[in-house]
């Protein structure tokens, strides 16, 4: 499993938003939650976690490795 920080996030509209996105990663088998009041995300799969990063990022959220 892959665990992200994620700063920025301020309603369901973004966890939302940064769920769909790190779905969309190719080697991710399924997204397991996405957390606002932590500021976390985890992930299952095979996915490069730059990969993961990038998918936040391009959303407009800032994301690193936990």
């Amino acid at each position: 499993m892959t665990k992200l920080k994620i700063h920025g996030m301020s309603c369901q509209h973004c966890v939302k938003t940064v769920d769909e996105a790190l779905a969309e990663v190719p080697g991710v088998d399924r997204v397991v939650a996405v957390r606002l009041d932590e500021g976390e995300a985890e992930i299952e799969g095979s996915a490069d976690v730059n990969a993961l990063i990038a998918a936040v990022e391009d959303e407009g959220y800032e994301a690193r490795a936990a």
